[in-house]
C-alpha cells in the first residue's frame, strides 16, 4: 500500500466546498468548555458537511488559536452561530423545524445503534459540557435523546468523540441528499 498524497485526495477548495450541498445536521455546543474539542466539531463538521454548529454558552468561538490547533482551518469553511444561552438555540431550532436530539444518557434514549435517521427530517444534535453533559433543562425541551452503547467501566467519551461517533451516523445515513442540492 501506498499512502495517497493531499494532491491525489481532490480536496474541494473553500470555494468549492462553500457551493456543495450539506446534509441537514446542527451541531449544538451546550457550554462545552475546551477549545480544542470546539474545534475537533469543526474539523468533524467539515468533513461530514454538516449544515453548521451552534456555540451557546461559555463555548469559546472562532477567531481562537486554541480552536484553530484542532480545526485546523474548519472553523472557516463550516459556518456556526452564537446563542448566550443553549435553550434559546435550541428554542430557535425547533420553531425551524429540526428534531432536536440531546446526545445525553437519559432515561428514554434510543442507543445510536437502534436511531433510524429519517432523511425527511432536519436534526439539531445536543453535545453538552465535559463534566455535566447536556443541561437538564435543554434535556427537557429536546425531542428525544440518543445514547452511544457502551460496555466499559467509564461509560463516558470524550464529548468530541462522541461528536464523530454521531456525527458519522447521520452523514451515512444522510450523504445521499449531498448530490441531490
Amino acid at each position: 500500500m501506498r499512502k495517497i498524497t493531499n494532491q491525489e485526495l481532490n480536496r474541494p477548495t473553500a470555494d468549492e466546498f462553500a457551493a456543495m450541498g450539506r446534509i441537514p445536521v446542527v451541531v449544538v455546543l451546550d457550554n462545552v468548555r475546551s477549545a480544542q474539542n470546539i474545534g475537533a466539531f469543526f474539523r468533524t463538521g467539515d468533513a461530514f458537511a454538516i449544515e453548521r454548529v451552534a456555540l451557546c454558552g461559555i463555548t469559546a468561538t472562532p477567531p481562537s488559536r486554541d480552536i484553530h490547533k484542532s480545526a485546523l482551518g474548519a472553523e472557516l469553511t463550516v459556518r456556526w452561530d452564537y446563542y448566550p444561552t443553549t435553550a434559546e438555540c435550541v428554542a430557535e431550532l425547533k420553531a425551524q423545524g429540526y428534531r432536536t436530539l440531546a446526545i445525553e444518557q437519559v432515561e428514554g434514549a434510543v442507543m445510536l445503534d437502534n436511531l433510524e435517521v429519517d432523511t425527511t427530517q432536519k436534526y439539531a444534535l445536543v453535545f453538552g459540557n465535559e463534566v455535566e453533559g447536556v443541561d437538564q433543562a435543554v434535556v427537557d425541551m429536546c425531542d428525544g435523546a440518543i445514547e452511544i452503547p457502551q460496555v466499559g467501566t467509564k461509560h463516558s467519551v470524550n464529548v468530541s468523540v462522541a461528536g464523530g461517533i454521531v456525527m458519522w451516523e447521520f452523514f451515512t445515513a444522510l450523504r445521499n441528499l449531498l448530490q441531490k442540492e
